[in-house]
C-alpha cells in the first residue's frame, strides 16, 4: 500500500503525518510537497491573472530547493512516526490540489492523507481549502486529519 501524504510544513500537515503513522505503521508513504513558481504566485495575486511574468528563474530555483528540503523534513517526520517514507517535491501545473490528485493517480496511491488546512487567511477564503478540493476531485480514498487540538477548517 502506498500512502500519499500532502505536506507543507504546517502544524496540520504534521498532524496528518503523525496520524498516518499511527494508523499505518510500516507502510510505504510518499510525502509530497507542492509549490508554485514565484511568477505564477505573483500573477495570481494581482487581479486574479493566470499569466506568468518574466523572471530569471533564480528565485524559483531557490524556492524549489527550499521546498525539496521541506519535503525531506516531512519524510523524516513520517519515518519517525513509523512509516517507510520517501520525499517528493513537485511544482504545481494548475493548482496545489490538482497536483496532489495527479501525483496520487500517477503513484496509484491507495490513500491520500492531508491536513485540514495549509493555506491561511484571505487566500484560503478565495481559493477554498486544498483538502476540500482534494476530497472532491480525487479518485481514491482521502483522509483529512484535523490540526492539533482539533483545530482546522
Amino acid at each position: 500500500m502506498t500512502i500519499l501524504i500532502a505536506y507543507d510544513g504546517s502544524d496540520d500537515s504534521k498532524a496528518a503525518i503523525a496520524f498516518a503513522g499511527k494508523l499505518f505503521p510500516g507502510r510505504h508513504a510518499v510525502v509530497l510537497t507542492v509549490w508554485e513558481r514565484l511568477a505564477m504566485t505573483s500573477a495570481r495575486a494581482s487581479a486574479g491573472l493566470m499569466v506568468a511574468v518574466d523572471q530569471s528563474g533564480v528565485e524559483d530555483e531557490a524556492i524549489g530547493q527550499a521546498m525539496s528540503e521541506l519535503a525531506a523534513r516531512g519524510a523524516e517526520l513520517a519515518r519517525d512516526a513509523g512509516l517507510d517514507a520517501t520525499p517528493r517535491c513537485d511544482v504545481d501545473a494548475v493548482a496545489v490540489w490538482s497536483t496532489i490528485v495527479d501525483v496520487a493517480d500517477e503513484l496509484d496511491a491507495e490513500l491520500i492523507v492531508t491536513g485540514t488546512r495549509g493555506l491561511g487567511g484571505v487566500r484560503s477564503l478565495l481559493l477554498g481549502s486544498t483538502s476540500d478540493r482534494v476530497l472532491h476531485h480525487a479518485h481514491r480514498p482521502v483522509l483529512v486529519v484535523p490540526g492539533p487540538n482539533g483545530k482546522g477548517g
